[in-house]
Parts: structure tokens; C-alpha cells; sequence
């Protein structure tokens, strides 16, 4: 099955919950693939560095796909005409992932967005395009400072409104000490929003190693069943 990841933005942490929900969802027996469709801000290849590089280093999983990537630190669309390289197109990454997910029907696919919902993957769609193309449920991965609810709430009524199924929120980098609106917010996410906080991510949790960093996602992850996910 494919479960799409977004973000209410950019910088929110996205890549270090997707390798978290991964090893959650390993140590709960379940075979993982991470899939980032488009990567920006990397020229070289996706074994040296990207998002994929730093799931692996984190989950030690290896079973990671990457289709475009483009050099410029923009939206992919726009990174795509500034390097002059062809877009990504929509039912060419459908079919990509459709493959994929026949090749191994029990294998939960997480399939990471670029920025947030509404970023453009490629020309004139976006992750939502995406999700609804594959009749994916979404995560939506969230800030949890000053201006979260809001940012929140708004992704979520995005997914909402394209018709699609959202998981739930995860919250990334928690600080330690959190601040009066970090702390209110998280308690304030899921009754704003209407769906459920599965946890949040630690903040430093990306500099961990694997060993620490799994049982990190353990501890502040509480994932549906596989069940549920497939409802």
C-alpha cells in the first residue's frame, strides 16, 4: 500500500518523521520503501545526499526510489525550468509507484512530498494531485511553534477537500523545553484539526544513530494498524 507524507510547509521536519513512521512500521514487522519523487537542492548522486541519504543513515533501510532530481533548493516545477531539465510528470510517477507497489502488495510505501501539499511537483500538479491519483492516505507532518494551528488546520482541510483520508498529524522537532505555545499546541493540533497527533518527532532526533533514533520513533509514535491504514 502507499501512504503519501506531506508537510505543512517547508523545513518542518518532513524527511526525519518519514524515517521514523519507516522504522516504527519495521519494527512492527512490516516491510518499508520510501519514495521521493522529486528531490531539489541536489545535483549529485541520490546515494551521496538528499532526503533518501538521510532516511538510510537514520533507518538503515535500503529500499529507497527517487525519479527526478534537480539542483536549485525550489519547487520542483520551477527548479525543473531554471535547470532547464524535464518536469515531472504526474502519470508518469503514478505508473512508477503503481509498479512498484504491485511488485511487493504487502510493503508499505511512504512516499514524501516536496514542501507542502500544494507545492508543485511537477508542471501543474501536486502531492494532492498525487494522492488522489493513487487513492492514498496522507500524514501530514507539522510545525508545532506559534502559527502551527493555523498551518495545520489549512493542510488538512486541503487533503479534506481533495477528497482524501488523512492518517493523522505528526508533530517534528519537539524541543526539550518547549515554549507556552509548543506546549498548548500540542494538545490543541488534533482538536483543531479533527484528526489524530500520532506523536512528535524530537527535535535532534536527525542526528542520532540508528540504534537511538529507532528507539526514538518508538517512543514518541503511536501508529494505526496496518488495518486501519488500508481502510
Amino acid at each position: 500500500m502507499i501512504v503519501c507524507v506531506t508537510g505543512t510547509g517547508t523545513d518542518v521536519g518532513k524527511t526525519v518523521a518519514t524515517a521514523a513512521l519507516a522504522v516504527h512500521l519495521v519494527q512492527d514487522g512490516h516491510r518499508v520503501g520510501v519514495v521521493k519523487p522529486v528531490q531539489t537542492g541536489e545535483s549529485g548522486g541520490p546515494s551521496d545526499r538528499g532526503d533518501l541519504a538521510t532516511v538510510h543513515r537514520l533507518t538503515g533501510i535500503t529500499d529507497l526510489h527517487e525519479f527526478h532530481r534537480y539542483p536549485e533548493p525550489l519547487a520542483p516545477d520551477l527548479a525543473a525550468r531554471r535547470a532547464g531539465m524535464p518536469a515531472a510528470q504526474l502519470p508518469d510517477i503514478a505508473r512508477r509507484l503503481r509498479t512498484l507497489d504491485a511488485a511487493d502488495p504487502d510493503r508499505i510505501l511512504l512516499v514524501e512530498g516536496a514542501g507542502g501539499i500544494l507545492v508543485r511537483l511537477g508542471e501543474n500538479w501536486t502531492l494532492a494531485d498525487l494522492a488522489v491519483e493513487l487513492d492514498a492516505p496522507v500524514v501530514v507532518v507539522t510545525t508545532l511553534g506559534l502559527g502551527s494551528l493555523n498551518a495545520a488546520e489549512l493542510t488538512v482541510r486541503c487533503a479534506l477537500d481533495h477528497g482524501l483520508r488523512v492518517l493523522g498529524l505528526v508533530g517534528g522537532s519537539l524541543p526539550p523545553d518547549p515554549d507556552l505555545a509548543t506546549g498548548l499546541n500540542v494538545a490543541e493540533l488534533p482538536v483543531v484539526t479533527g484528526v489524530p497527533l500520532l506523536g512528535c518527532v524530537p527535535a535532534g532526533a536527525g542526528q542520532l544513530v540508528p540504534a537511538e533514533f529507532a528507539a526514538t520513533a518508538r517512543t514518541a509514535l503511536a501508529l494505526p494498524s496496518v488495518g486501519q491504514l488500508r481502510r
